[in-house]
């Protein structure tokens, strides 16, 4: 069955269609996307400008096409933080589905982060007990830990990338006082919510997703994605801390010659980087593991899934041999007692 998600997020816009099968690894099919960054069409009132609208619903347009196209026999599209707490978001999520059809579905930051940690645990499995997953997107910072599918705790928190770098960092680059702000503003936004994940288990992995941690990694001396995603790649909070030190001289087409970074995320690396080292620091987590999966693989497989036992659209004809025939039939009932 070929599936499709539509993220509308705060630094890209992104359509992805995965083949599915009962049994088998999720095979991404193609992918549509544009670097439009939501975040910097918000005016001074918070609301998307005009400009970014008509960017917004032309790329949906295209995208929907794009799936037709493609025979997508299902699309699941939503936004996260930046169209979710726009001033005009919800009017445009009402043009988006007259002009298009397409119907967003606005994701709570908990949600969000829940549906990440969702493909993480897909991707690293049930080795690993208790797991942790850090996710920076362009407009919040999810945290969320946990030994089942779902999260036991997750927070969300207004950090993202590219809203930090559009609040506090101004200039190319931003004078050094204007990062000790940037600081403290984090400091006193993670104290609370982080407080929580004191009651909890010490996880036995913590892994990391988005771009951001990925583009940091690859400074460090990771693979490139182009290597492929099972080839393992982390990040140490030394890292994160040189990174962030030394981000604050460098300008943006100076950053965008570092491995891994492109122009468009240059501008917002210090940002996600300071965001990293001080949670990183509150968690005392010394090391993170990147997971190639994130929230749209997350959301794909909890479709699949509920399409799989709800639905009857897809074949039971697992991948693979060796499959139990019994186990295919209805409840096999205990016998009541003679």
């Amino acid at each position: 069955m070929r599936l499709g998600v539509l993220d509308i997020g705060s630094n890209t816009v992104h359509l992805l269609l995965v083949d599915a099968f009962p049994g088998a690894r999720p095979t991404a099919f193609a992918s549509y996307k544009q670097q439009l960054s939501l975040v910097r069409y918000l005016d001074p009132r918070g609301a998307v400008t005009d400009e970014g609208r008509q960017a917004l619903l032309s790329f949906v347009d295209e995208a929907v096409d794009f799936a037709r196209r493609h025979r997508a026999e299902d699309l699941l599209a939503f936004c996260t933080s930046a169209l979710r707490e726009a001033l005009n978001g919800p009017d445009i999520i009402r043009q988006v589905e007259q002009l298009s059809g397409v119907k967003l579905q606005e994701l709570t930051g908990e949600e969000e982060s829940a549906m990440t940690f969702f493909a993480a645990r897909r991707w690293f499995g049930w080795g690993v007990r208790d797991l942790m997953v850090l996710d920076i997107g362009g407009g919040s910072f999810e945290v969320a830990i946990g030994r089942n599918e779902f999260p036991d705790l997750a927070v969300s928190m207004p950090l993202g990338a590219a809203r930090l770098t559009k609040d506090f960092l101004p200039g190319d680059p931003p004078k050094e006082a204007l990062v000790g702000r940037l600081r403290e503003y984090i400091a006193g936004v993670i104290e609370e919510p982080l407080r929580q994940f004191a009651d909890q288990v010490e996880p036995d992995l913590v892994v990391a997703t988005s771009k951001t941690f990925r583009t940091l990694a690859r400074m460090s001396g990771a693979a490139s994605e182009a290597d492929g995603p099972f080839l393992v790649r982390t990040l140490t909070l030394k890292d994160v801390r040189k990174w962030a030190e030394k981000l604050v001289s460098l300008s943006f087409d100076e950053r965008a010659h570092l491995d891994g970074v492109s122009p468009i995320r240059a501008p917002q690396l210090l940002a996600g980087a300071v965001a990293a080292e001080m949670v990183m620091e509150k968690l005392e987590v010394k090391e993170v593991r990147i997971c190639p999966w994130a929230l749209r693989e997350g959301l794909l497989m909890h479709r699949f899934d509920r399409l799989l036992r709800d639905h009857d659209v897809i074949d039971d004809e697992y991948a693979g041999v060796g499959d139990v025939d019994a186990l295919k039939e209805n409840l096999h009932l205990v016998p009541p007692a003679r």
